[in-house]
């Protein structure tokens, strides 16, 4: 089965639409405020999602939940690539909710049943640590491939039919998963006994404070990594500008070469960040020594970010970006852990996909405004608003300690 999950990570993260979707948005003609709507738009129907897809999965089979959750998603890359009316972009956003919504939280619950069924929860980071690794290479691969079809089409479309292909050959791959790893299938199950459902594990986990804890920081954690790595695509793309060495190339094979050759390094470097995580923690003292190490360290990239922006060093702050969800790859592991310690594993998906939609909440909120800050003061307000965000976590944990 590690085969297998390492398989899953490794085409779910053949995103060949990722490191050219901001760029793929202002080609049509989006403001950053448009496409900060565009992205709140998703993460609302996300939001509305998650929960409920989670205890769809635990109650339905989560299985089932992934092969529904990946033909969502490409359904939403087709009408990505057919179209350009601003409602089309926001129907294709609405499908690719779906698709994020039945995913989260749902293969890491099937990764836990399974260690926990083969004796071996003691080694969760360092077995997720590997399975995620094998998503960043996948991430980087599929960075070749989308670099190389922007460079010879120079179309932006091509990255969308492109991405087709992987998530069909996951569907199959799914198949292949064992039947008990759906889960306990409840038949007989009403609306209303989901809804008690949901509302029963809510409530617990709101009462958990460590717990509680924990979805604070993935929250601002991840969705600062999120907004970050979004806003790298135009910084990059505005480096490039600036390059003697590439000028001989047009201005989209320049920033294709650019965004890619960035990109590739990105993952690869994450992919070796997530597997090592494990000795991170380890040599930190533990898990909870190494996330506020985590922090810190973050903290000091978003503030260089913000100097470096503020005084025109762009290079020095895509630097900082980049490392900055470098280490996002090595908290992940460390916080999935921390959360299966002080959780229900019987329901591990929709606890993970509450912390998901913690994530999902955060980005929805800010993705618009911070939009809306790019389009009138620049990037810098980007990395301000991280290292600000990021210094109030790390405070509040200090207080309650």
């Amino acid at each position: 089965m590690l085969t297998r999950f390492s398989l899953y990570g490794f085409l779910k993260n053949q995103k060949y639409y990722e490191p050219f979707l901001i760029l793929a948005f202002i080609d049509k003609g989006l403001s950053f405020f448009t496409i900060g709507l565009l992205i709140g738009f998703r993460l609302v129907w996300v939001n509305i999602l998650e929960v409920p897809s989670g205890l769809i999965a635990d109650t339905f089979g989560r299985r089932r939940s992934m092969i529904a959750s990946f033909t969502a998603y490409i359904v939403s890359f087709i009408i990505f690539a057919l179209s350009r009316p601003l409602w089309t972009l926001f129907a294709a956003m609405f499908f690719f909710a779906v698709g994020e919504a039945f995913r989260t939280g749902t293969h890491k619950a099937m990764i836990f049943d399974w260690l926990a069924s083969e004796g071996r929860t003691g080694e969760k980071t360092l077995f997720y640590g590997y399975t995620r690794s094998w998503s960043q290479i996948g991430a980087a691969a599929s960075v070749v491939l989308a670099t190389a079809a922007v460079i010879i089409t120079e179309n932006y479309t091509t990255i969308f039919w492109l991405s087709v292909l992987p998530y069909l050959a996951n569907i199959i791959n799914f198949l292949g998963y064992p039947s008990w790893l759906d889960g306990s299938y409840h038949s007989g199950i009403t609306l209303a006994d989901l809804w008690r459902r949901l509302i029963s594990t809510l409530s617990d986990s709101m009462k958990n404070i460590p717990l509680r804890r924990l979805f604070l920081e993935s929250m601002t954690y991840k969705g600062n990594a999120t907004l970050t790595k979004d806003y790298l695509q135009p910084l990059l793309k505005q480096t490039a500008i600036a390059l003697p060495f590439l000028a001989v190339l047009s201005y989209e094979r320049r920033s294709a070469v650019i965004v890619g050759a960035v990109f590739f390094m990105l993952y690869l470097i994450s992919s070796f960040a997530s597997r090592k995580s494990h000795r991170f923690a380890d040599r930190s003292g533990g898990s909870e020594p190494a996330a506020r190490l985590l922090w810190m360290i973050t903290i000091l990239c978003f503030l260089g970010a913000a100097g470096g922006l503020w005084r025109g060093w762009d290079i020095a702050a895509a630097a900082c970006f980049v490392f900055i969800v470098i280490l996002q790859n090595i908290w992940r592991p460390i916080l999935m852990s921390r959360i299966d310690d002080v959780s229900d594993a019987e329901m591990g998906a929709t606890i993970l996909s509450i912390d998901s939609q913690a994530g999902s909440f955060y980005v929805m909120i800010f993705a618009p405004l911070l939009g809306l800050a790019v389009d009138k003061a620049g990037l810098w307000p980007v990395a301000a608003f991280g290292g600000v965000t990021a210094i109030l976590v790390l405070i509040s944990g200090k207080k309650k300690n």
